[in-house]
């Protein structure tokens, strides 16, 4: 399965962390003015220190506002944002491959910060004019590792359909997933995330790009489930996050970096966090990961799609000529992976 092309879109609300922190220190809302002095001051150390995250973009240009969100209007806020999210990056991926809405065979979204029924695909196939034959799948649930199992379903399908055009969208409205309470998981979740989306679109025949997807691998470790998820807290998602969670991802990773077929591959990684970085980089004796730095330093975690903007900042480089090798991890807990090689 061969990449074409690859695009990423965010709202227009850019924010650096001492912006986020301007504006939550200067909030007269209960969800602050209530916070434990630890909290208050947790939130100012990260917010105005390095944190591996310079900017992050939001549904609001003052964040703070989402905490006054009943569970209802949260997720009318996903309702609004993430498909016009994913419609954006799936126009632009496809004016890339010079490719009409109307080309696509299949479209695979997946998400996780809130809920449609019908899900993201329907909304966007509707929207971009798609044909109503068009296979629509959404593949919820699986948390910021959904990227990589996606890709590898839309492999599935084109390879039971080896004519088919598909696009590939992951998209996370983070804003939609606000939570503020004392607990530490949720308040580093408060300063990581922010709001994008990626798309993709693949052929079974070569593209410019020059890369083709292949030995796709997964591990899932249950025991592990409650150190990250989302859990339901009144009808809103509330972020678990353990301490222990960067140290799960670097093995995690180095076992699946373990299959590669390809001795020295580029690695492009879900961003995560800063420690979560470091931590993959030390298990598997990497000399960095550049372009998830950079991801991470101009867009934060931004859940799924964080891996594949990874991918397209190195692409616009035009610099590598590299075999690559792709990880996604998150909820589950569960790890993931695949590998792109020059056709």
């Amino acid at each position: 399965m061969y990449l074409h092309s690859i695009s990423s879109a965010f709202p227009p609300h850019k924010l650096t962390q001492q912006e986020v922190w301007q504006c939550g220190s200067q909030s007269k809302s209960p969800a602050m003015t209530n916070l434990k002095p630890k909290s208050f001051g947790l939130l100012e150390k990260i917010l105005t220190g390095d944190s591996g995250i310079g900017t992050r973009h939001f549904s609001t240009n003052d964040p703070t506002e989402l905490f006054e969100l009943s569970a209802g209007q949260l997720n009318h806020l996903f309702e609004q944002e993430a498909p016009a999210m994913a419609e954006r990056a799936l126009s632009q991926a496809l004016d890339k491959a010079s490719t009409l809405p109307q080309d696509l065979d299949a479209l695979f979204v997946c998400t996780c910060t809130g809920y449609l029924c019908p899900g993201v695909s329907s909304y966007v196939a509707e929207k971009m004019g798609m044909r109503g034959d068009v296979y629509l799948q959404d593949i919820v649930g699986l948390g910021c590792g959904a990227a990589v199992p996606t890709i590898r379903s839309a492999h599935g399908f084109l390879t039971a359909n080896p004519e088919a055009t598909i696009g590939v969208i992951a998209v996370e409205s983070c804003s939609s997933a606000f939570f503020i309470d004392d607990d530490f998981g949720v308040l580093i979740s408060l300063c990581l995330f922010g709001d994008g989306a990626s798309a993709s679109i693949w052929k079974s025949t070569p593209g410019e790009t020059g890369y083709r997807a292949d030995h796709f691998h997964t591990l899932h470790d249950p025991k592990n489930r409650e150190k990250i998820r989302f859990v339901n807290h009144e009808g809103k998602l509330r972020n678990k996050l353990h301490l222990s969670v960067p140290n799960l991802a670097g093995k995690a990773v180095k076992t699946l970096y373990d299959k590669r077929t390809s001795d020295s591959p580029h690695v492009l990684t879900h961003t995560g966090g800063r420690d979560v970085l470091s931590a993959i980089k030390k298990s598997c004796s990497l000399d960095d990961i550049p372009e998830s730095r950079e991801a991470l330093y101009e867009y934060g975690n931004t859940s799924s799609p964080s891996v594949l903007i990874a991918l397209e900042g190195l692409l616009e480089k035009g610099a590598s000529n590299d075999n690559l090798w792709l990880t996604s991890f998150g909820a589950g807990f569960a790890c993931h992976s695949f590998e792109m090689l020059r056709s």
